[in-house]
């Protein structure tokens, strides 16, 4: 039997790494072609949450994520997920099945226009149309999405050109092409020199560390510069994990938690007097700058990215455009021939500051958070979790509060641990299917997931994709029964809240153990530690659904001025205004 053009699209994928497919049957000539040479399916319950799924497993392995889609409404939910993806800088292949080339433009079942749809979310679409040109096409998807800044693209697939007989290409294709990044240009020497001496004649320099600092694998040359020049180094949401923050001179998180008793609340008049920053693989935006206000406008900026769009965006730069590891090994060998005197005279009192700040920090949660109260203060449930951790546990979390607090109340013990945190769109729902995804990626690392009730509520039926897949991962749902950070949010800007935002009573420990998870309910803090360190030992997923506080809140730092008006709001079920403030915020 002669191949078909899908098995040679399925051939194609196999030399580039890709060993499974999030898919849900369609296109159908493909997927049999794909199982026939032992790739396998990921049987997904929703299009968005399989999107998210392969965002979570590229993160985490490096490795392009290849996810498939029937055409039509299927393919319109594969656009959250690839918002997120081009935003945060993850590659992902999404193959869509098109209606048969002889029936394009006629009203076909479910045909719709994937040109438009995919617009805006897409760094490249193409048709295969072509038998000859299908590794032509998987190449240059390959590349597209693996090069520069990584992204996702679209491969559109018609389903009578998959079945159509395959034409032998002129020139064969042997290279794999599937992992990230794909090329690693270096800056020009010139400006990394330059960069180097504003360095090392900074009065108070500062490193900036964005994801892109993950997705290069630059984590271990960040800490050798952060180290030979004695540099602070904070991070934005994605940065987390980029160096340690056990490192007597890392800030810890600032972006958009720098609020009362965020990590970088007390390091905030050290970040202001930065006089040289340094970013890297960050884009600058609004929530990672905490609205563009973190560091001085009198400052000067050097700027390593990827994307030379990125660099001088919001912060003009001496442009260091490259791949953040090549950048920060040349960075590093230039500083080595600079006199770093003045860097190593600061390193005593930087290091004491930083100390101080965390000191300040530490005794004002202590006076400040509830932490044997009813429901439970989420400060507790992640000081609990956080004991129980180790450098290689890898922790993701929902969008929202639930990324706020993972980012503020739980510790990276060292440079490289990862914490998935979905700030690319920043859409709820990403939690579970991060996690799945990134289980798929890592089967030997202990995941958790964090997530709201709010989000969680997105993809519950993932539970089951998880316990058919056999992927045991830790869920743990903050069950507040409330979209508690739009009833803050419209507290400090209105005063009041929309109607839109309580939820009835919801067991999430019931709904996992009906698809076969276990599940457990915790409803007071001595709960907590027990539940934990058997989630994290279990063999199967298991979701902790624990009752917490609805009036409490991470640091966010537009919040701070309002903190007696925040929680003073009507009571859905009351209908009257009760004021019911956080005990001690």
């Amino acid at each position: 039997m002669s191949d078909t053009v899908a098995d040679v699209l399925a051939k194609a994928l196999a030399r580039h790494g890709v060993t499974s497919i999030f898919g849900q049957s369609n296109p159908t000539a493909f997927m049999l072609a794909a199982e026939r040479i032992g790739i396998r399916q990921i049987l997904y319950r929703t299009e968005n949450a399989a999107g998210v799924m392969a965002d979570g497993f590229a993160r985490i392995s490096n490795r392009i994520a290849v996810v498939a889609a029937q055409n039509g409404p299927a393919a319109t939910l594969m656009v959250p997920p690839m918002a997120e993806a081009l935003k945060a800088s993850i590659p992902m292949l999404v193959l869509v099945q098109e209606v048969p080339a002889s029936a394009r433009d006629r009203n076909a079942f479910q045909e719709l226009d994937h040109f438009a749809l995919f617009a805006g979310v897409s760094k490249w679409t193409r048709r295969v149309d072509d038998p000859s040109r299908v590794e032509d096409n998987v190449d240059l998807a390959m590349t597209v999405a693996s090069s520069g800044r990584p992204g996702p693209v679209v491969l559109l697939l018609p389903r009578d050109v998959l079945q159509a007989p395959a034409a032998t290409a002129r020139f064969t294709r042997k290279r794999d092409l599937g992992g990230f990044p794909l090329d690693r240009p270096r800056p020009e020497a010139v400006a990394v020199a330059e960069a180097a001496r504003l360095i090392a004649q900074a009065r108070s320099p500062l490193v900036v560390a964005g994801g892109g600092v993950h997705l290069s694998g630059a984590v271990r040359e960040l800490t050798a510069l952060q180290r030979l020049a004695h540099l602070p180094v904070v991070t934005t949401n994605m940065g987390k994990g980029a160096v340690s923050e056990l490192d007597a001179l890392s800030l810890g998180v600032a972006a958009n938690v720098t609020g009362q008793r965020g990590p970088a609340h007390h390091h905030l008049s050290l970040i202001q007097e930065a006089d040289v920053v340094l970013l890297v693989g960050t884009r600058t935006n609004e929530n990672g700058t905490e609205g563009w206000t973190l560091t001085s406008p009198n400052a000067k900026y050097i700027h390593i990215d990827m994307d030379p769009l990125e660099v001088g965006r919001n912060y003009e730069a001496l442009r260091l455009v490259g791949d953040a590891r090549s950048a920060l090994s040349d960075l590093a060998d230039a500083l080595e021939a600079c006199d770093l005197t003045k860097r190593q005279r600061a390193a005593e009192t930087l290091r004491e500051r930083i100390s101080e700040g965390r000191q300040r920090r530490a005794d004002d949660i202590e006076a400040a958070v509830p932490f044997d109260s009813h429901p439970i203060a989420p400060e507790r449930l992640l000081r609990e979790l956080d004991a129980l951790l180790v450098p290689d546990d890898i922790v993701v979390a929902d969008a929202s509060y639930s990324s706020f607090w993972v980012a503020s109340y739980l510790t990276t013990k060292r440079a490289g641990q990862r914490f998935i945190l979905p700030r690319g769109l920043a859409g709820l729902g990403w939690g579970l299917p991060l996690g799945l995804g990134v289980k798929l990626a890592t089967p030997e690392a202990r995941v958790v997931a964090v997530v709201g009730d709010g989000g969680f509520a997105h993809v519950w039926s993932e539970l089951e994709t998880a316990i058919r897949e056999d992927l045991p991962l830790t869920v743990i749902v903050l069950n507040n029964q409330l979209l508690a950070a739009q009833a803050h949010a419209e507290m400090a800007a209105f005063g009041q809240t929309t109607t839109g935002i309580d939820f009835k009573p919801v067991d999430h420990a019931a709904m996992a153990e009906a698809v076969g998870a276990a599940g457990a309910r915790i409803t007071s803090a001595d709960q907590l530690e027990p539940a934990l360190k058997d989630a994290l030992a279990s063999t199967t997923v298991t979701v902790l659904d624990v009752v917490v506080d609805p009036y409490s809140y991470p640091p966010v730092r537009a919040w701070d001025g309002n903190t007696d008006r925040i929680n003073r709001r009507p009571k859905a079920d009351q209908g009257v205004p009760a004021l019911l403030n956080h005990p001690k915020g």
